[in-house]
């Protein structure tokens, strides 16, 4: 069920490139859809982010906000703005490694999905109702709270080469959020 899917307005983005955005927890048919994806059916062109590695909203929304960017700038460096979104993600210039550590796999149990209006048929129902036929899991709000239960802090450190950084007090919590967002910014900067 896609209750809880959101959709979002980025700012400093195109009013005609709202993003939706829903969460789910406990799917069930991950290879399934991990497969859709690998086949290039293109009703199944989405973002599938594995949620374990995700902190934070704005650890996502940065990664959005980079890949449609780089899309509306001719810049993208995968097929096209939902892959180039898992991209994103990672701190490191490599395509693939990025998939396999953010992007859906077999084993995916808590899964962020992400679908970019780059058409005007993509809307808020149009996305809810696809993801409702799809994905077998338990849709739950995106907000902090709920990454917060989900997000595998030591992978995400891993990932971005963070191991050192504390994340005891809110304050560790908040310069780690703010070291993944940089390293979005800064991957590929020379």
């Amino acid at each position: 069920m896609s209750a809880s899917l959101e959709t979002i307005q980025l700012p400093h983005l195109p009013s005609n490139l709202p993003v939706h955005i829903g969460l789910y927890r406990d799917v069930n048919n991950a290879p399934f859809l991990r497969q859709q994806l690998l086949s290039g059916n293109a009703d199944f062109e989405y973002a599938f982010i594995d949620a374990s590695m995700v902190f934070s909203r704005a650890h996502v929304l940065s990664a959005i906000f980079r890949a449609v960017n780089d899309s509306l700038n001719g810049r993208l460096k995968s097929r096209n703005v939902h892959s180039e979104i898992v991209f994103s993600l990672s701190p490191a210039n490599n395509i693939a490694e990025s998939f396999r550590k953010f992007g859906i796999t077999d084993l995916t149990k808590d899964l962020l999905v992400v679908k970019v209006s780059v058409t005007p048929d993509i809307t808020h129902n149009s996305v809810a109702e696809h993801l409702q036929q799809s994905i077998e899991g338990l849709s739950v709000p995106f907000t902090d709270t709920s990454l917060s239960e989900i997000g595998d802090v030591a992978k995400i450190k891993k990932a971005y080469k963070l191991g050192s950084l504390s994340t005891a007090q809110d304050d560790d919590k908040r310069r780690l959020e703010l070291s993944l967002i940089g390293a979005i910014a800064l991957r590929g900067a020379t």
